[in-house]
């Protein structure tokens, strides 16, 4: 009877499923995803309407003293304009940023002469990666003496 094969096959076993992820970890992933993404989304809608509207817009006429690229992470062109009003009296600074290489190259081409910096103010701009000051220069036109 050593020889003896049963009839009956074993009833196969059932699939195993995979066992459903822990509450715990998805809610530890929903956490995570809402402090990184809710601060993320509020920052770029916040960046993106400071940018897109201006406070101001004008002019300011001198002469640009000091105008260099600087930063760590994101360089961003820096520069400040002396503007003297009256004959003897002290001058006036005016810093400045400049968002654009073009408009950054007709302003370093412009030094030491007098200038009319075109410039849109935008206030509460989140980040001093956009710009160290919150006045834009958007045109540079000469002014004659």
């Amino acid at each position: 009877m050593a020889d003896e094969t049963p009839d009956e096959t074993p009833a196969a076993a059932p699939a195993a499923t995979p066992a459903p992820a822990p509450r715990r970890k998805r809610w530890l992933w929903k956490v995570l995803a809402i402090l990184v993404l809710v601060p993320g989304i509020v920052f770029a809608l916040w960046g993106w309407v400071a940018l897109s509207y201006s406070y101001s817009q004008g002019e300011r006429a001198g002469y640009v003293q000091k105008f260099s690229k600087k930063g760590w992470l994101c360089k961003t062109w820096e520069g400040e304009l002396s503007m003297a009003n009256l004959a003897g009296a002290p001058q006036e600074r005016w810093t400045f940023t400049v968002r654009n290489d073009s408009v950054a190259a007709l302003v370093t081409r412009s030094m030491g002469d007098k200038v009319a910096l075109v410039y849109e103010q935008h206030r509460g701009v989140p980040s001093v990666c956009f710009g160290e000051t919150e006045y834009f220069v958007t045109g540079v036109r000469s002014v004659q003496p």
